[in-house]
């Protein structure tokens, strides 16, 4: 079933578990849907039945084989979007999350991979995010996130959220890019070419570093 309904859910079932362990449970995924509870009960006992989502009651839901093949195809489009927006039509990161809602549903497989060509085949997104290949693999590396990291942690900057539009600008403000070479001072801090950088507090759950 073609459906970007469907594609929502499992692209948010993917992404929940991108950077940390723990499989989402039907409240969570009715918050970031922003969904009745009841309506996301319902929605995954039909994705079960198509063998996308492994769930029992009350239990947290994961992905099939199936469900993640479809997931990490619909993650790919909108990541590439999200990167062709900023490199060839001027995007701010913090622009183009909802430009690419709209687009990954209705751009053609043809056009899809004209972009990535043109792109150059990229591996990662404006935020750091992996963009799976053709065939649905990803390259990741290992990562902590800055809350959990200790002072004196060096790494390069993995990733930054793009939950928070207004988080992005202030990061960016702040001197942080994704590539960056960065000392943590404290969950608020980081030291990027001999000079600290304060960050709002939300950045410790946002900005990720490599381990």
């Amino acid at each position: 079933m073609v459906s970007p309904a469907v594609d929502d859910y499992l692209k948010t079932i993917y992404h929940h578990t991108e950077w940390q362990t723990e499989r989402i449970t039907p409240s969570q995924l009715a918050a970031e849907l922003g969904l009745a509870p009841s309506s996301v009960t319902e929605m995954v006992q039909k994705l079960s039945a198509q063998g996308l989502v492994t769930h029992r009651p009350y239990g947290p839901i994961g992905l099939t084989e199936a469900g993640e093949v479809r997931a990490a195809a619909i993650i790919r489009r909108h990541r590439l979007i999200e990167t062709w927006l900023v490199r060839e039509f001027g995007y701010a990161w913090d622009e183009v999350h909802d430009e690419a809602e709209v687009l990954e549903h209705t751009i053609s497989d043809r056009l899809l991979e004209g972009i990535d060509e043109r792109l150059g085949r990229p591996r990662f997104d404006p935020h750091g995010d992996a963009i799976p290949d053709a065939a649905g693999h990803v390259e990741r590396v290992p990562f902590v996130l800055l809350a959990t990291a200790v002072a004196g942690h060096t790494g390069s900057v993995l990733r930054v959220s793009d939950r928070d539009p207004e988080l992005l600008r202030a990061v960016e403000a702040a001197g942080v890019a994704v590539g960056a070479e960065a000392t943590v001072q404290d969950a608020a801090t980081l030291r990027i070419g001999g000079i600290d950088v304060s960050l709002p507090s939300a950045a410790a759950d946002a900005v990720w570093l490599s381990a």
